[in-house]
């Protein structure tokens, strides 16, 4: 039980300081620019790829992406592949994680809305259930070209993935969860949707 215990307490610091870790800051910085002061002043990819470029943009979702597969990783290794504490212990690295990167407490718990971090985890936990959000996000995305639309239906979408694949109970609440804070934290966003005022993504003139 104590080496349990440690385990878990581990994988929730592990994937809180990794998920704490703001990408999108850093690399606007490496740009000379404060990411915060420009655009809708969030550090995530969205607002980057806005800001700099898709260059930077992709490199930022793609980083955030990579640390939420690895907290989910490294956190599973602390146990036997494949048993229920190993899983147990991915949940709890990759809900850390989330929560890193939305409340990092460097920033003053002021981070990215999780939708880059949360694939990450998810691409560790569940690949099919991550793949058929995506799949969703892209449809959506491509038909709408409201990027916030896209990751609020993609959201959505886990958790009744994760049901209909016949998901664990574990991996089903922990969907819920996760499905719940993204939408949340895009509240501003479903605010603007509706009146008509959010950013969309046009396309380029040839």
């Amino acid at each position: 039980m104590p080496g349990v215990t440690f385990s878990i307490l581990s994988s929730v610091l592990i994937g809180y300081l990794l998920g704490a870790i703001p990408f999108g800051l850093l690399v606007a910085r490496s740009r000379g620019i404060d990411i915060r002061l420009h655009g809708s002043g969030n550090i995530g990819a969205t607002n980057v790829l806005r800001v700099l470029g898709k260059k930077w943009g992709i490199l930022v979702f793609v980083l955030d992406a990579l640390k939420g597969w690895l907290a989910v990783d490294l956190a599973m290794r602390w146990l036997p592949a494949g048993t229920h504490g190993a899983v147990l212990n991915g949940l709890v690295a990759a809900f850390a994680c989330v929560l890193g990167h939305s409340f990092p407490v460097w920033l003053r718990f002021r981070g990215g809305k999780g939708v880059a971090t949360t694939a990450g985890v998810l691409v560790s936990l569940m690949p099919l259930a991550a793949g058929v959000a995506l799949l969703v996000w892209v449809a959506v995305f491509f038909s709408s070209r409201y990027v916030s639309l896209a990751s609020i239906a993609a959201a959505i979408a886990l958790p009744v993935s994760a049901a209909l694949l016949g998901k664990g109970m574990y991996l089903l609440v922990f969907s819920g969860i996760v499905a719940a804070l993204v939408i949340w934290r895009h509240r501003t966003n479903i605010e603007r949707l509706r009146a008509g005022t959010e950013n969309r993504f046009e396309r380029r003139k040839p």
